[in-house]
């Protein structure tokens, strides 16, 4: 999962396009849209007497796995529960409070080019796009370190010189399997890095 920057002189759903057209180019075939969705949670100020202050927690849907649902801590696990989580953390507001303005999401097209999934995403917050997510998948292979190189050369044939260093997901894993966790973890680095970009004027995105 990577941030594609906007072309100069784009807009975010110009340099979008640009993207899909190169996919479609290279024989991708468009296999219906995708959703990433992610709240933020801060740990309650009862608790910040036990060193929990300033905890932030994620609580995130992944169209793919409709019936999950990830809650992620920052530098911290992943846990993987069903869909009925939400309404747990509508009991546990004692604890965890909603940062409502905080939500981030990214939705758009999923393309799959032979043993390819890539999902092509408009990253928004409220009303406004604020940045372009790729996410790339190669199917047949749950060793993320055995295909890297190949994830790579297929990058560049529609990312160029954006196309993405090792995820950092990717240090811990080594040669284990990789599952859905890590996937949000990266989606969740990548809305942290755009809601940070957020903090300077972004006049030239609307």
């Amino acid at each position: 999962v990577s941030q594609v920057p906007v072309a100069e002189g784009k807009s975010v759903q110009q340099t979008v396009e640009l993207l899909a057209r190169r996919l479609e180019a290279l024989g991708a075939d468009k296999q219906g849209t995708f959703g990433v969705d992610c709240e933020t949670y801060h740990t309650a100020a009862a608790l910040g007497t036990q060193g929990q202050t300033g905890k932030l927690m994620y609580v995130m849907h992944n169209s793919e796995y409709p019936l999950s649902c990830f809650a992620l801590f920052e530098n911290g696990p992943c846990l993987v529960a069903d869909a009925n989580f939400d309404t747990l953390m509508v009991k546990l507001k004692g604890f965890f409070q909603n940062a409502k303005a905080n939500k981030i999401e990214s939705r758009g097209t999923r393309y799959q080019y032979c043993d390819f999934l890539v999902k092509l995403g408009t990253v928004t917050m409220g009303p406004s796009a604020r940045g372009i997510s790729v996410e790339v998948e190669y199917c047949p292979c749950v060793i993320a370190n055995d295909c890297w190189n190949l994830l790579m050369e297929f990058m560049q044939s529609f990312m160029g010189s954006h196309t993405p260093g090792v995820p950092s997901a990717f240090g811990t894993k080594h040669d284990s399997a990789y599952g859905p966790g890590d996937t949000m973890v990266q989606y969740m680095e990548l809305f942290n890095k755009i809601r940070k970009q957020q903090q300077v004027p972004v006049a030239g995105i609307r």
